[in-house]
């Protein structure tokens, strides 16, 4: 299960750029995360028009951390523009945050998808040592989904034992962060987030198709060992 994230470099023409990936990849990925930067450069409107026949999770990475009646104003601008999920920092707090936030959310039909931790090394410094208390807002806020690093993997199976299975889990550092595909989804995560290792590449649809096999030959080697105890 592969969520592409659209991270055009600045030296291309960012409209092009994502058109392309998203023409070869569409058909056999679960769906695409598009970047703060992209959204910048092209505005919502320009990216809600390059996907406009498109059904599966289109996902505005903004990390949204502010009051509640903001990020509120901005999903509308989202819904508005074709986006039917958003991320959001789990900081802010529930109230007068998070708690507006998801009403929102789910007065659209936008999924929310709330950050636990993240794949670079700096959430170690503040963000992980909240993990349980941001699962327990996840929770209350009834979040579609959660951002999790795959890049540590005992991260991922603590949050999977204290999340249950009602909250899917994305997880991003598949590829060039250093994780192996399908290495995330053995240890709980529902979705392995994917750029540049697709993105990237000469030929992003027989990238894609690699990846996929890898992880499906990895979950089947994570089976195998599971059974074996």
């Amino acid at each position: 299960m592969i969520v592409i994230a659209l991270d055009p470099p600045s030296s291309s023409s960012a409209y092009e750029w994502i058109i392309e990936r998203v023409a070869a990849l569409s058909d056999i990925v679960q769906g695409f995360k598009i970047g703060l930067p992209a959204i910048i450069r092209l505005g919502a409107s320009k990216v809600g028009k390059i996907f406009r026949n498109y059904s599966g999770l289109l996902i505005a990475d903004l990390k949204l951390a502010d009051i509640g009646d903001i990020m509120a104003l901005s999903v509308e601008i989202l819904h508005e523009h074709g986006f039917n999920a958003v991320i959001a920092h789990s900081f802010i707090g529930f109230s007068q945050g998070l708690d507006l936030l998801s009403a929102k959310c789910r007065e659209l039909n936008i999924k929310l998808i709330t950050v636990v931790s993240m794949s670079h090394s700096g959430s170690t410094e503040y963000i992980d040592r909240h993990i349980y208390e941001f699962l327990g807002i996840a929770q209350r806020v009834k979040s579609w989904g959660i951002i999790a690093p795959a890049t540590r993997l005992e991260i991922l199976r603590y949050i999977r034992r204290n999340l249950g299975n009602d909250i899917k889990i994305l997880s991003p550092g598949v590829g060039v962060q250093g994780m192996e595909p399908g290495m995330a989804l053995c240890n709980g995560a529902d979705y392995e987030i994917i750029g540049r290792a697709i993105t990237y590449s000469q030929n992003f649809r027989e990238a894609a198709f690699g990846i996929i096999e890898r992880q499906k030959r990895k979950v089947v080697e994570c089976k195998k060992l599971q059974w074996s105890f």
